[in-house]
């Protein structure tokens, strides 16, 4: 395929690495004593990747995110370096400052610069120090909820305005909201949509955060607030903190490997809940997930509403599960030829691309090679719509549009 048959991507999971100066600028001055704050630590060189702050006084400098009794350490499998190509042997686990990283992980200006590289149009980026739907500033403001709004609302004038501000469309924002009260997140929703704000981390698991599930109506207030302005909500694989437990001494590559059941469970719940069924408009988009196995997912949620809801005396959903699958759940993917393969046996619309950058997945620094091998022998059409397409209709975005009007 030639670059003209590959259209550039619209990536609906990449992630920002927070300015140090985030909360400086944006939070009330009257709660910057003890807002969220950078600071440069020795780190043990034993510490794993998620044991957080380790520090050791003949330990490797490194940048940490400090927030309440909260230690984030800024590591390179979370980056790219400056001026270094994205490799195994550059990621390792290392603690890294933002004087080694790539400028493209925390300036906007930069960013762009390498998206048109890598032939990436738009990107949304979930956020890195907050955790995947930003619930840090949820559980670190427990003894004073006012603070903790104005830590979230901070956050998201900084993406709205900072991040996504000046880059013409291209920097897609999305939002976090309080994760304790479905009512402040519904007005979060709201005072963002009033800006053009059309996504909403969440939670894969909510209730495996310590807040209300989604199940006896917890939810609802937000769920209408999303319906009501059509924000789309965007659930990342380990936004629960608690991914599907390993056998003991196993390795640890298998956690990445069957990362996607955490995308599986959350889809199951969301449909056999009746949150989909009560609320036809809601969109769901499951990131990091892969979608390959979506139509085995399908097929046994179908299966299982016909031959065991009945025996366990539950209520039964007016319509099968892959009815609600199909109109309101969005797969993501990167590396997934299978998904693209069997595009519509899992719905054509319900598809879309990430990039991941710049994670460890990501397909940084050769995004176009990758391109070439994933959609080799597909149809314009089909390569289109996953590529941008979708992510154009469902998000809103002001590219393409009467194409992607038309094709959707």
């Amino acid at each position: 395929m030639t670059n003209a048959a590959i259209p550039m991507i619209i990536s609906v999971d990449d992630h920002v690495t927070e300015s140090p100066t985030l909360f400086d600028r944006w939070l009330p001055a009257k709660y910057r004593d003890r807002a969220p704050r950078v600071e440069r630590r020795l780190i043990s060189r034993e510490s794993k990747l998620m044991s957080g702050l380790v520090e050791d006084p003949d330990g490797i400098p490194g940048d940490v995110w400090l927030f309440g009794k909260s230690a984030y350490v800024l590591r390179r499998p979370i980056v790219i370096l400056r001026d270094v190509e994205t490799t195994d042997e550059t990621r390792g686990n290392e603690p890294v400052t933002y004087d080694e990283m790539h400028p493209a992980c925390y300036d906007p200006s930069a960013r762009l610069a390498l998206m048109t590289d890598q032939h990436v149009e738009a990107s949304l980026a979930f956020p890195t120090f907050p955790r995947f739907c930003g619930q840090a500033l949820s559980e670190q403001t427990t003894d004073d909820r006012a603070f903790g709004v104005a830590c979230v609302q901070a956050y998201n004038n900084y993406i709205v305005e900072e991040w996504c501000g000046d880059s013409g469309g291209r920097l897609i924002p999305l939002q976090v909201v309080p994760l304790w009260d479905a009512q402040l997140a519904a007005d979060e929703v709201r005072r963002n949509a009033a800006r053009g704000v059309r996504a909403v981390a969440f939670s894969e698991i909510i209730g495996n955060l310590g807040f209300p599930s989604i199940h006896d109506g917890n939810w609802d207030p937000f769920f209408v607030a999303c319906e009501e302005t059509g924000t789309v909500i965007c659930m990342h694989i380990g936004s629960s903190s608690m991914m599907m437990p390993m056998p003991p001494g196993a390795s640890e590559v298998i956690s990445a490997t069957v990362a996607f059941f955490n995308s599986y469970v959350s889809i199951a719940d969301f449909v056999f809940s009746g949150v989909l069924d009560r609320f036809p408009a809601l969109k769901l988009a499951y990131s990091e997930g892969q979608a390959g196995w979506l139509p085995y997912a399908i097929e046994r949620m179908d299966y299982a509403y016909r031959h065991h809801i009945w025996a366990r005396d539950e209520v039964p959903l007016p319509e099968t599960p892959s009815t609600y699958i199909r109109r309101n759940v969005f797969g993501c993917i990167f590396a997934d030829r299978h998904a693209i393969e069997n595009a519509h046996e899992i719905g054509i619309d319900n598809l879309m691309f990430e990039v991941d950058f710049p994670h460890t997945d990501s397909t940084y620094p050769h995004t176009f090679r990758h391109l070439e091998q994933q959609f080799a022998g597909v149809d314009a059409d089909t390569t289109y719509r996953i590529l941008r397409g979708n992510a154009i209709r469902l998000f809103q975005l002001d590219f393409d549009r009467v194409s992607a009007d038309v094709s959707g």
